[in-house]
């Protein structure tokens, strides 16, 4: 499968590389999410992903934005929750 790599503009300026791993929207809210990966891993050897609001601008740009309550990260823990029991039944 081709990685989808998506360039993010740093807070100082810098670009950072990152691989998308799954955008999805919530069709009654029309919010939009992009689940992304810098390949890093923790302590315990786990990669460590983030999560972030799409913001839709011009010219098929956009920008990332922070998920702003408890319900939209219930929402996004039961969507990420589901696609990992999806992955290991494959």
């Amino acid at each position: 499968m081709d990685k989808k790599i998506m360039s993010i503009v740093m807070p100082d300026g810098s670009m950072d590389q990152v691989e998308v791993i799954v955008s999805f929207e919530f069709h009654d809210t029309k919010k939009e999410y992009v689940v992304y990966t810098k390949n890093e891993t923790d302590e315990n050897g786990n990669i460590t992903i983030y999560v972030a609001a799409l913001k839709r601008k011009e010219n098929d740009q956009f920008s990332l934005g922070n998920i702003e309550s408890d319900e939209e990260w219930t929402r996004i823990k039961e969507v990420l929750r589901e696609l990992a029991k999806n992955e290991t039944e494959q």
